[in-house]
């Protein structure tokens, strides 16, 4: 594992607004690492996605690779490398066709339609994927000219700006990244308020935090037939890595504890917005929600450590409810600290909400993050990894 580098990723949106994968770079290595930063991404991507469920992951090589290609070993059949198209040429042809032969996804950047006619008939189909800009000057063309391609490459935007040019590439079935994504709520209606299957989730929370008796919460919740179907769909998840099925409440709470049934209500509390709920948005929170959690498991006593799931979950509340999260939070009986993590990113757990957010940002200050709380890229790297992984085998 290479020291001093930490993992930032900007998630894949199909034109459903659905993750599909992840862009991931290192941050804080030297400028000239080159070829070697692009290695040891692929050793550790390969290491710890060869069996994890986490869409296709882009690597990105930043003019490291040659023309020659690399040997990459044997990295997991959903890694997409990326290569600059000012970087290739004909002679590029047998590297590029022995890295798609070992097993690994292309994806072509810098091009336009002089690249794609000089090199139609050899490096094109080679390629997987092409990432544009949004306001490349042949964006259209381009998407057109890669339907005629053998096979077709599918074209992904560089980033997203904003909700309104996703929403204009959803005709031409073009997604991308969305680096952006959790800082770019989706228009809210004004004056929005919870909806009534919103405050009922309320109410068990507050059953939940006050431990009441299993058996009237059950009564409870068995008068919403919906959501007592999505509880057992997400508590028999593999996430949670239960063996036998689990068909009532009371048996959750016995094999589970509290504690659990609390997380699922936070989760299924950010998908009653009616309006401008975000799939996306969702996954980014429960992402947050695990990594926050991973990173203080050795770090804080174990009740400790499960409030860090609810302050990476719930920093994102206010964009998936369209709500003010004081409003939210004022609902909820929460410890201090999570509230204090969550309005002023102070307290406790505020530096790990802090370290959390600043992986989903290609210029956020990650290094500083994790020296302030003593861990190693190593730890965050592997907290990080597993969080995305984790997040994929929860079924909501």
């Amino acid at each position: 594992m290479p020291e001093n580098k930490y993992l930032v990723r900007a998630p894949l949106l199909d034109p459903k607004q659905q993750v599909v994968g992840y862009k991931l770079a290192w941050r804080g290595a030297p400028a000239s690492a080159g070829l070697e930063d692009v290695q040891e991404l692929l050793a550790f991507v390969g290491e710890r996605a060869q069996a994890a469920e986490l869409g296709l992951l882009f690597l990105d090589a930043d003019r490291g690779v040659p023309s020659g290609g690399i040997a990459v070993g044997s990295p997991p059949n959903n890694t997409v490398l990326m290569l600059d198209c000012a970087d290739l040429g004909e002679e590029s042809q047998p590297g590029m066709a022995s890295m798609r032969e070992q097993g690994m996804r292309l994806c072509l950047r810098g091009i336009d339609l002089a690249f794609m006619e000089l090199h139609a008939a050899t490096l094109l189909p080679l390629a997987t994927h092409i990432e544009l800009p949004l306001g490349h000057p042949e964006f259209g063309a381009i998407v057109t000219q890669a339907k005629h391609i053998d096979p077709p490459p599918q074209v992904v935007v560089k980033n997203f700006p904003g909700w309104r040019e996703f929403d204009g590439c959803i005709p031409l079935g073009v997604g991308g990244f969305f680096e952006t994504l959790c800082s770019t709520p989706r228009p809210q209606n004004a004056g929005a308020a919870l909806s009534p299957q919103g405050v009922f989730i309320l109410q068990l929370m507050q059953m939940v935090q006050e431990n009441a008796d299993v058996r009237h919460i059950e009564g409870v919740l068995k008068r919403d037939a919906a959501l007592s179907y999505k509880l057992f769909r997400y508590i028999n998840s593999p996430g949670f890595g239960i063996e036998v099925e689990i068909e009532s409440l009371r048996h959750a709470v016995t094999m589970l504890g509290y504690t659990p049934l609390f997380r699922w209500l936070s989760v299924l509390l950010a998908t009653t917005n009616t309006t401008g709920y975000s799939h996306a948005l969702l996954q980014a929170a429960i992402v947050r929600g695990r990594f926050a959690e991973l990173l203080g498991k050795d770090l804080l006593p174990r009740a400790e450590a499960e409030h860090l799931f609810f302050v990476g979950m719930f920093s994102l509340l206010d964009q998936l409810l369209g709500i003010p999260l004081q409003t939210v939070v004022s609902q909820i009986l929460l410890p201090e600290a999570v509230v204090q993590a969550l309005l002023h990113r102070e307290g406790v757990y505020g530096p790990f909400l802090a370290l959390v957010e600043a992986c989903e940002q290609s210029d956020g200050r990650v290094a500083d993050r994790a020296e302030a709380l003593f861990m190693t890229s190593t730890r965050v790297n592997q907290a990080h990894l597993a969080a995305l992984a984790w997040a994929h085998t929860v079924s909501i």
